[in-house]
């Protein structure tokens, strides 16, 4: 049936008018051919997803295809017969070899082939319940079959690339599957599936890796049916049909169909390769920005001196910051490509942004170091063997200037070491480490000069001591970064803060003397005390011999003394005195006593009436 269906869509072609054709092969002689690329899988796969197979809903992507060919059909002027009149027109060779042809034209049978594909899919569903509909599915996978027997026609023209014919012959191959398995021809539907599955596994090897995984997903989806067709087939055909990659017959020019794929491949798109991963570069932008940073070295070696390095660098810099919003727009525009990472890591896109942001921090690093560079020829060493000169300006650097770029430089590797994707890779994690130990050496040794131009000695021996620590775990690293290589500053440093550490105790211990007699330095302190304040300390003192020497005060200094203390009876307020009640009873009853004596002096005396009347 499959077969008969397309020897009717040959003999239509056929039917064109030769001579009509050849007028138009000449006519487009002298216009280069227009080579069409269309990626079959993503287009198909991409479709489902939207239309309604994201819920297994056949039905509404049948109804999408059918609307799409007709809109296909309108734009490209393809349309079949009037409304009075049918007439069937497909699309042929002639089509493509216009010179306006249009890859549209290639889209045309592949809806018509998914269109009766997804009916047949629809009708596997209400099979279950009605065993009817299992003939019209059958007829409806055939009708898909010649219509992906035509877009594997017209795929194998000069007019399509590499890609397209393997992904057509590809499509072609997993359609004819489906119908075999549907019939239960074990045997074919094991060859075309196996045939699918070859191809699509050569697609994701040729292809980029962020365009891998749509094949690598068709490739496990193929998976079921085969071991399905194998238990079907029997044990003693299936290492015979797991051997067919190795059929010359089978895929036929295969290999090359893949290596030219490859090679077109490559010819699109740039390749950069970090840390042994290659990724590819797809904006126009991030493609000129690392073209302009590979003589960047060149560029900088020519520069005469420091300040036309860094504003060298921060030119680049700036370029490089474009590029990273350039990628950063890619990712926001296709929601496919902020899938951050797989099983295997970072997908292409991010993997390639982060080595743009590393190469960012990377550049800002070398800006840092030239800064550094700079500021050290005005540094005024105490260890260094050579006197520096003051710039222009008259400017002379301090230590403190270069301790504070130390530590912007450690900032920029934490921020390596915190670059997404990069946290899991030991040996990028490894090298950021020792990088930082080296920065931290340089940055201690710094802070100890500081240290010793405040006489700070003990300090100061403490930061030598742990400027020479970090420095000698840098230089003992197993792994150091390749872009920084820092070992032989590292050894100098070491053996500089030798010297240094030993002068720094060596004064701090004739300071700790200089406290207790000032006379190892041969100077003279002066006292405000007098002389009988002090005379267990030696002191020189000029003033001894002067008409005036501090050696007594004749008016001693007031001293505060304790005054009187003043006593408050606060107590008397919380004192109960006892009763006095039953004395004033007793002075009641003593009244009588009072008048007897009153009555005995008047009596005494001749007063009172009692005697007198008597």
């Amino acid at each position: 049936m499959v077969e008969s269906m397309a020897e009717k869509a040959e003999v239509g072609k056929e039917n064109v008018d030769p001579a009509k054709e050849g007028m138009e092969v000449d006519e487009t002689n002298d216009i280069p051919v227009k080579v069409f690329t269309v990626e079959i899988l993503r287009v198909i796969k991409d479709m489902q997803l939207q239309h309604g197979l994201r819920h297994g809903d056949y039905q509404r992507y049948r109804g999408y295809c059918s609307r799409r060919v007709k809109r296909l059909r309108k734009t490209l002027n393809l349309p079949q017969g009037d409304r009075r009149h049918y007439k069937k027109r497909d699309v042929t060779l002639a089509n493509l070899e216009k010179a306006d042809a249009d890859e549209r034209f290639i889209h045309i049978p592949l809806m018509l082939a998914e269109r009766a594909w997804s009916y047949a899919m629809q009708l596997r569903q209400e099979s279950n319940t009605e065993l009817r509909k299992r003939f019209h599915l059958i007829e409806k996978l055939r009708k898909s079959c010649v219509y992906a027997l035509q877009l594997q026609e017209l795929c194998a023209s000069e007019r399509c690339d590499a890609r397209t014919k393997l992904e057509a012959e590809a499509y072609s191959a997993w359609i004819h599957g489906s119908l075999h398995f549907e019939l239960k021809l074990w045997q074919s539907a094991a060859e075309n599936l196996k045939k699918a599955q070859v191809i699509y596994e050569n697609l994701a090897q040729a292809m980029p890796e962020e365009e891998q995984t749509v094949y690598r997903a068709k490739v496990e989806e193929l998976k079921p049916s085969l071991r399905y067709c194998a238990y079907n087939v029997g044990e003693s055909s299936v290492n015979d049909l797991l051997e067919m990659r190795g059929q010359a017959g089978l895929l036929g020019n295969l290999s090359h169909l893949v290596a030219q794929t490859k090679a077109e491949s490559m010819e699109a798109f740039q390749m950069t390769e970090w840390r042994g991963r290659s990724v590819t570069v797809r904006p126009e932008k991030v493609r000129l920005f690392l073209l302009s940073i590979q003589e960047l070295g060149k560029s900088i070696e020519k520069a005469k001196d420091f300040p036309a390095k860094i504003e060298l660098l921060e030119n680049v810099l700036l370029d490089c910051k474009d590029a990273i919003a350039a990628i950063k727009d890619e990712i926001k525009q296709d929601p496919k490509l902020r899938q951050t990472s797989t099983d295997a890591g970072l997908v292409g896109i991010q993997y390639l942004l982060a080595y743009l942001s590393y190469t960012r921090l990377k550049l800002t690093l070398d800006r840092n170091l030239f800064l550094v560079a700079q500021a050290k020829l005005t540094l005024d060493d105490p260890n260094a063997t050579e006197k520096v000169q003051p710039n222009s300006a008259g400017k002379k650097s301090k230590p403190q200037d270069l301790s504070r770029l130390y530590e912007i430089i450690l900032q920029n590797v934490t921020e390596m070491q915190q670059l997404s994707g990069m946290e899991n890779d030991a040996s990028y994690q490894a090298e950021m480490e020792s990088l930082a130990l080296s920065f931290r050496a340089f940055r201690c040794y710094y802070i100890a000069i500081t240290l010793v131009a405040l006489k700070r000695w003990r300090e100061a021996v403490a930061m030598y001591e742990r400027s020479k620590k970090y420095a000698t775990e840098a230089v003992s690293a197993k792994t150091t970064c390749s872009d920084f290589d820092l070992r032989a500053e590292l050894k100098t440093l070491i053996a500089t803060i030798e010297g240094c550490k030993f002068s720094a105790h060596a004064y701090s211990v004739l300071e700790d003397d200089n406290a207790d007699d000032s006379v190892l330095f041969g100077k003279s302190q002066k006292s405000t005390k007098p002389l009988y304040e002090r005379l267990s300390h030696y002191k020189e003192d000029a003033s001894l011999n002067s008409r005036n020497p501090n050696v007594f005060k004749l008016i001693p200094e007031m001293e505060p003394i304790p005054a009187k203390p003043l006593f408050f009876d606060l107590a008397l307020n919380f004192v109960e005195f006892p009763s006095l009640e039953d004395k004033i009873e007793q002075k009641a009853a003593g009244k009588g006593t009072t008048a007897g004596m009153s009555g005995f002096v008047k009596g005494l005396f001749g007063w009172g009436g009692g005697g007198a009347s008597k």
